[in-house]
């Protein structure tokens, strides 16, 4: 609650904000030249997979509904559909009031691609030479 009361904005829930991500970087991916593309892949990957684990912990099929929403989301230019956690009929997390603040949402991002940043730094430190 603190958080809304130092900025109001927000996100929609469902794994809406995840998708919206998802599909802007696969969108980007192609004019980013190199290696570096194929990061940028894996980023949108792991965007995917947070709404994955929310389906699979709903009792969806993970694969079915992530499919199904991205695919609603590109079409419908709906940035607001996520994954029907409740069965409510329903994807448009707007009309089901399913939120999270904004801020919430880029500290958990960040946090998120600080510790993936600190394992690949790991394992630059520690050569595989050394595993053996």
């Amino acid at each position: 609650m603190r958080q809304r009361t130092q900025d109001n904005r927000i996100v929609y829930g469902g794994g809406a904000a995840e998708i919206a991500c998802s599909n802007y970087v696969a969108e980007k991916m192609h004019e980013i030249p190199g290696v570096e593309q194929h990061a940028v892949g894996a980023f949108g990957e792991a965007l995917d997979s947070v709404v994955m684990a929310l389906a699979e912990n709903s009792g969806l099929n993970p694969i079915e509904s992530l499919g199904e929403i991205k695919a609603r989301q590109a079409n419908e230019k709906n940035v607001h559909l996520g994954i029907d956690c409740m069965g409510l009929g329903e994807s448009d997390m707007k009309k089901q009031n399913v939120f999270e603040s904004l801020q919430s949402k880029q500290k958990q991002l960040q946090h998120a691609t600080q510790m993936c940043r600190m394992i690949l730094k790991i394992d630059d430190v520690i050569q595989p030479s050394q595993y053996e």
